[in-house]
């Protein structure tokens, strides 16, 4: 199993200007496009939990990976 990251990004419900991102992470075994396409529970949930934001979007990645290609010890892309 891997451990996969959610990235969303949520923005506050009574100031819509201000947004942060927020990381889930949880093992899984598919990759990051299935991830994305099976996110919407989680966030759903997320939200349930967070009512004063809003999401508006988000993304898969594994662990680390763009501190990785940042230092350039992995393809940016």
């Amino acid at each position: 199993m891997n451990t996969i990251e959610l990235i969303i990004t949520v923005c506050a419900v009574l100031s819509p200007n201000m947004c942060e991102e927020r990381h889930l992470s949880f093992s899984s075994d598919f990759s990051l496009q299935q991830c994305s396409m099976r996110a919407p529970p989680y966030i759903a949930q997320w939200i349930g939990e967070h009512p004063k934001w809003t999401a508006v979007k988000w993304r898969c990645e594994y662990p680390h990976s763009r501190e990785k290609a940042d230092r350039g010890e992995i393809p940016a892309g």
